[in-house]
Order: structure tokens, then sequence, then C-alpha cells
């Protein structure tokens, strides 16, 4: 449904004010739901306005301009900071992936994951392949781990 020009809302509520009709006779004469006269009448006695709200209606985002300048100070003092910390430090109400794509948008960058320790086990080298077959990763080579036992041999 389109949106009600401002002359015709205008011309609306004159004639409800010079009580020319009922709003059932009113809503009849321009062509407009009855709801319509109606909203016209409670918004013009709420707000003062009757132009279209059409601007307020939808989402509203969380992360406002306030949060972008507090996103940028905090990465300067600290780069290191994760999606987590940095959501947690604005108090924000919002997914990782919205506060990555504020981010994204901003060109600004921030630490992928927490810091923790190496893992301690072998490093994987990748053993060539026998007769053109794709190589496989292994974490030790064959034998060699504590755990494995020599085949026993049949008699």
């Amino acid at each position: 449904m389109a949106t009600l020009s401002l002359d015709l809302r205008q011309r609306i509520l004159a004639s409800y004010d010079n009580d020319e009709g009922t709003r059932d006779q009113i809503a009849v004469r321009f062509k407009v739901s009855l709801g319509m006269v109606k909203k016209l009448l409670q918004q013009r006695r709420r707000t003062g306005c009757i132009k279209p709200r059409h601007h307020l209606a939808g989402r509203h985002p969380k992360i406002l301009a306030r949060h972008r300048t507090a996103l940028r100070q905090h990465l300067k003092a600290r780069p290191d900071l994760t999606l987590e910390e940095l959501r947690a430090l604005l108090e924000l109400d919002c997914s990782l992936p919205a506060l990555h794509y504020v981010l994204k948008d901003m060109s600004l960058t921030y630490k992928k994951r927490r810091s923790v320790l190496m893992s301690k086990t072998a490093t994987m080298f990748a053993r060539p392949a026998k007769d053109g077959g794709a190589s496989r990763v292994v974490s030790s080579p064959t034998g060699s781990s504590s755990l494995t036992k020599a085949a026993r041999r049949r008699t």
C-alpha cells in the first residue's frame, strides 16, 4: 500500500475538524480505510505531526556511532583484543559476526583468537607418496611411537 501524500492527510484531517461527516464517511469520501483516518487522528494527537513515519520503522542498529568511537579507541590502545573482549568492554548485546562486520566497515583489524600455548605434540610433516599417490600427513614415523609394538611372526 502506498503512503498517503501530506496534502491528502491534511485534507482528511481538515474535513474531520470541520465536522463534514463521521470518520467512516470521511474514509469513504477520500477512499482510504477507517483505520487510516483513526491513525492520522491518533498520530496528530500524540505527536502534533501528520507526516509519514516510515523512517522510524524497522530494525534499529545496536552498534551506534558512540560504540564505533569507543571501538577505535580500545583497538588503538590494545590491538590484540578479541571480538568477545571488545563486546564485553563495550557491554554490547550483539552477535560476534555483527561486531566483525562493523570493524570491517571501519577498516579496523582485531585479534582472531585467544592466546594459548602451542601444542606439545610432535610437528606434522608430509610423508612422500609411493607410486605417485597423494601424500599423507603423519605425526611420527611408523614404528617409532612407544605405543606401537612390533608385530609377532607366526611360526
